[in-house]
């Protein structure tokens, strides 16, 4: 018997996942330029910096800043250097988020801090806490060269590429004076949601995921939108539709990663399904779960979330309370709402490609399975 055909959806999101690919070969070929990877040293520096680029991930990011560019007309090669400096400040904020969070993995392969300590071990002969340290001083130092490589890719938008210096310098200053504060606001506040005395409502813990994610979405947009043009003004319509479109789905992109940690399968999520959880992080589906709860439930939520030495079978049992109360359907149901907004803002963008493929990627944030 021969399979069914595909769905349109399928379809959608497969040429959706051919355009985003295409777009990241050309990224990785353009960062693994040899002047880039002799610029990093020594060897320790070198491979961590690359360890995350490497290691897999579908670079949404850069691919939307280039699909931005390309909705607004523009010649997407140009805005490949800054789509590039997006995907490496992204990898930097990952980096320091595993230390952050104490996580092991990464897309399937050790976080850079892990990787690190253990060739502490097997190189140095160093044990215990010398070697965790060694761990998280690479994990610090590859983070800030990182971040300074993310900036240099910028300006090669302009020295490079020819996109106009003002744009460009408007989007670094962007960059240093509005994203990067408010990511770190967003990653300070997921570190101090986790005390239990907190007390935390569903517009406060969504407030906060934007901050971590959906603001670097918006400003992948509002960037490729920008070199597309060859205008820096936020208030020109089309760039304001974009940045807000990748806004809002930026926020669902990070409510479906919630539900993914509860119900994803840990070989395609990279990392263990349940980590946040263990982690003590309040999501969508915590809130709402520790709101539904009768007592008992309540109280073997509040007994394992938070604690590091939670078991899997007690990790186990808060998932299947979370299945049992719905609340993956209810955090669905929030994510469906804030991509059918976003779609309402490509109403502004030209009828093309580019903007058949953004709207493919704001379906498939909500619908993708890891």
């Amino acid at each position: 018997m021969s399979n069914s055909a595909p769905t349109a959806s399928q379809q959608n999101f497969e040429t959706l996942l051919q355009a985003v690919d295409e777009r990241k070969q050309i990224m990785m070929e353009y960062l693994f330029q040899d002047r880039f990877v002799q610029r990093f040293r020594p060897d320790h520096i070198r491979n961590a910096v690359y360890s995350y680029v490497k290691s897999g991930g579908k670079s949404l990011r850069p691919a939307v800043a280039m699909l931005a560019c390309g909705a607004v007309g523009g010649d997407e090669s140009q805005a490949l250097p800054m789509a590039s400096a997006i995907e490496i400040y992204h990898t930097w904020t990952l980096v320091h988020d595993d230390v952050i969070d104490k996580d092991r993995t990464r897309r399937g392969v050790p976080t850079v801090h892990t990787e690190y300590a253990q060739k502490a071990r097997d190189e140095f002969g160093w044990q215990g806490d010398d070697a965790d340290h060694y761990g998280m001083t690479i994990a610090m130092l590859t983070g800030d060269v990182q971040q300074a490589w993310s900036w240099s890719l910028m300006f090669e938008a302009h020295t490079e590429r020819g996109a106009p210096a003002e744009v460009v310098l408007h989007l670094a200053q962007e960059m240093a004076t509005y994203v990067t504060p408010m990511l770190v606001e967003g990653e300070t506040l997921d570190v101090q949601f986790s005390s239990k005395q907190k007390q935390l409502t569903e517009d406060v813990v969504i407030d906060m995921l934007w901050k971590k994610t959906g603001v670097l979405y918006e400003f992948a947009g509002r960037a490729g939108a920008a070199i597309g043009l060859g205008d820096a003004n936020p208030e020109i319509p089309v760039v304001k539709a974009i940045g807000k479109f990748c806004s809002l789905c930026g926020t669902a992109f990070q409510i479906q990663d919630d539900i993914l940690g509860i119900v994803g399968d840990a070989k395609q999520l990279g990392k263990p399904v349940g980590s946040d959880i263990r982690e003590g992080k309040y999501t969508v589906l915590t809130l709402k779960a520790l709101d539904m709860a009768d007592e008992s439930q309540r109280n073997t939520i509040l007994q394992t979330l938070g604690n590091g030495k939670a078991s899997e079978e007690s990790i186990a049992d808060v998932t299947h309370l979370l299945r049992e109360l719905d609340v993956i359907g209810y955090a669905q149901e929030i994510s469906r709402k804030y991509v059918d907004d976003a779609v309402q803002y490509l109403q502004t963008i030209p009828d093309s490609e580019y903007k058949t493929l953004l709207g493919h990627w704001a379906e498939y944030l909500i619908d993708r399975e890891f």
